[in-house]
């Protein structure tokens, strides 16, 4: 007789793009589906991009319409705020114990914002990695989903606290919540659990500690997005001022034994965007493109094409020796023309770092056995390993959107696969 697997359901780590992926397409074959997410909304690295490459489309675009598959299938079971604490067990049949943090807002939030008027306190914006505040009753950012508010945990226990709790109409403050441990059975896990750029401060011959006007590829992202903390304008950080003159540092920490020894596949293509993005706001910008090799996969191409086809874009072949910084905090790249030879020194208003991709998932090798991970903490899954697990997207490796995209689609099928394939075992 089959018995057939102890659960069907699929569990999907992380909810950036790759995560909201594997879920939908998983649910929409008739599996259930909990999707874990440890920031308070979805969307991932992603939903903090100013716009796509090629097309230059804003990231809402494709992320609304898989909120609204969410939405409609009652299969999603979304957790935010959660991580998973510990896994054991096998295809078909694994244990998971999954920890929360609280929110203190509950689903009764309307996300009218009222919450967030009653204080004056602010936290850092951690949306926009820290460069300007929000309200310490924050909504994470325009497009969240759940669209529902967050209140800072240092709040709590404060005369604000009970502020913010007394001017919501809707009883959806609850100050009291606590810490939860959830035990979940699945049938299967896809592990997406994203990147996070390289840590700048590692790279101390840029000096990105040392002037504010020294920044990486992320940061710029959000300069130049509407909702970011300039409203959009691409301005020096020191003082405000137009960023104007701005240099452009490819393989920042990346190709590098002594910091990550691989190439992230997409960084070239991200500079030539943000080389576009300057050069939309001012007609008198000059960028200069510091590179090794340059790297425009595939279709991209037409891209490179484009943006090089631009007087004001220059695109230098070197690796930059080191950043000096002048007194009144101007950074000056110092280096070797790898072509003409030329000795350079050069002052710049910005300069941006092109970070290299580095695997979420290598923080936690020793805490939760996420499957095979190779040297640089990629979850790889090799022939013979457990069937139940799978990695998508950029748990995977340097990968761009719609190659995450992509690697979901063929996770949540592996997943399918794996309890499917359970259940004949069971008979």
């Amino acid at each position: 007789m089959n018995q057939g697997p102890a659960s069907q359901t699929i569990l999907v780590v992380g909810g950036g793009i790759a995560g909201i992926t594997a879920a939908t397409e998983a649910a929409e074959t008739g599996y259930d589906v909990i999707l874990l997410e440890e920031s308070p909304a979805l969307g991932g690295r992603v939903a903090r991009f100013n716009r796509y490459f090629p097309k230059l489309c804003h990231p809402s675009c494709g992320l609304e319409i898989n909120y609204q598959r969410i939405r409609k299938n009652p299969r999603i079971k979304v957790m935010t705020m959660a991580w998973v604490e510990s896994l054991s067990g096998q295809a078909g049949d694994y244990s998971v114990t999954v920890k929360t943090r609280p929110r203190y807002v509950n689903q009764k939030c309307t996300a009218c914002g009222d919450c967030s008027k009653a204080t004056d306190l602010k936290v850092a914006n951690d949306f926009n990695y820290g460069m300007d505040k929000v309200s310490a009753a924050y909504l994470p950012h325009e497009h969240a989903y759940p669209q529902r508010y967050v209140i800072a945990p240092g709040v709590i226990g404060t005369p604000d606290a009970e502020k913010i709790r007394d001017a919501c109409k809707y009883g959806a403050v609850d100050l009291d919540e606590t810490e939860a441990v959830i035990d979940l059975k699945v049938g299967a896990v896809i592990w997406a659990t994203g990147w996070k750029p390289y840590d700048a401060a590692k790279i101390t011959p840029y000096s990105y500690d040392l002037s504010p006007d020294i920044i990486n590829n992320l940061e710029m992202e959000r300069l130049a997005a509407h909702d970011g903390p300039t409203g959009g304008k691409i301005l020096r950080p020191s003082n405000g001022e137009p960023a104007k003159r701005v240099a452009l540092i490819q393989c920042a920490g990346s190709r590098d034994t002594n910091h990550l020894p691989y190439c992230s596949r997409i960084c070239c293509l991200g500079s030539m965007k943000h080389a576009v993005y300057l050069r939309e706001q001012y007609a008198d910008a000059e960028v200069d493109i510091y590179y090794i090799d340059l790297r425009a996969h595939d279709k991209l191409e037409a891209f490179y094409q484009r943006v090089s086809a631009d007087p004001q874009v220059h695109f230098i072949k070197s690796k930059p020796g080191h950043i000096n910084v002048e007194e009144d905090g101007t950074p000056v790249i110092c280096g070797e023309d790898t072509q003409s030879r030329e000795i350079y020194a050069r002052s710049y208003d910005l300069v941006v770092l092109a970070l290299g991709m580095e695997a979420n998932a290598l923080s936690d090798v020793d805490t939760v056995n996420m499957g095979n991970q190779d040297d640089y903490g990629f979850i790889v899954p090799l022939p013979g390993d457990e069937p139940g697990m799978s990695s998508a997207g950029v748990a995977s490796g340097p990968l761009d959107g719609s190659m995450s995209v992509q690697s979901a689609t063929a996770a949540a099928l592996n997943a399918i696969q794996a309890i499917r394939n359970a259940g004949a075992q069971g008979a």
